[in-house]
């Protein structure tokens, strides 16, 4: 059980840094961006929150399996396809919790407005040093709701990583797997141990929400 409950935990932060790292500028450019694709961009990143689990995950098994040009790859390099390897996990949580991530920070960062980047402009500020020095300070409250909400959907992600990832001990048997296995062998106190702990992280997650969402009220912290 431990085992589990510290592989579903690493996997949470480290689909996390990757959610931060891929979601922020994708997010900054959303919000900025007169392009016409930004629509498009923007409904591609939202489309896990209607399209069911199991669909993205099925689609994933294909694109990593070893009869796909990115599996193949994967094989020649590394020994091993992506499918069935925690690598494969990471990669379907980060497409899966994407638009948990960029949303919040979007917001933030349109929240701001032109202002605090014209006046950084203005002081003769360059693109970079203005970016990391206004927007991202004036941002944080976004980026840690989407860190906060990154982290807690992976953690409890169900169909997309079965799909992609099965049931392997120690490789890719996370919590929310873990729990239906135990109810398919009816160990129901395991069961209530695990479900329990999802549903007190589960409300620790809201109050966390609700307190940045107070601060966000307030203004940036």
């Amino acid at each position: 059980m431990w085992e589990t409950i510290f592989l579903t935990i690493k996997l949470a932060c480290v689909s996390t840094v990757f959610l931060l790292l891929i979601g922020t500028p994708l997010a900054w450019w959303l919000s900025r961006t007169e392009s016409v694709w930004r629509e498009v961009v923007a409904a591609v990143v939202a489309l896990p929150l209607v399209l069911p689990p199991t669909v993205l995950g099925f689609y994933l098994l294909l694109a990593l399996g070893p009869d796909s040009p990115l599996g193949g790859a994967a094989e020649a390099l590394f020994g091993h396809t992506l499918a069935f390897r925690f690598e494969g996990l990471v990669i379907g949580s980060i497409l899966y919790s994407l638009p948990f991530v960029v949303q919040p920070i979007r917001n933030a960062f349109q929240a701001m407005g032109p202002g605090p980047m014209e006046a950084a402009a203005t002081l003769g500020a360059g693109p970079w040093d203005r970016f990391f020095s206004v927007a991202l300070p004036l941002a944080r409250p976004g980026m840690i709701t989407a860190a906060v909400l990154g982290f807690a959907h992976t953690m409890g992600e169900f169909g997309v990583v079965m799909m992609i990832g099965g049931n392997i001990p120690g490789e890719t048997r996370v919590l929310s797997i873990a729990i239906y296995d135990y109810v398919e062998a009816l160990e129901w106190e395991k069961a209530h141990y695990l479900s329990a702990g999802m549903v007190v992280f589960s409300f620790v997650v809201i109050m966390a929400m609700m307190v940045i969402g107070r601060k966000l009220r307030r203004g940036p912290v």
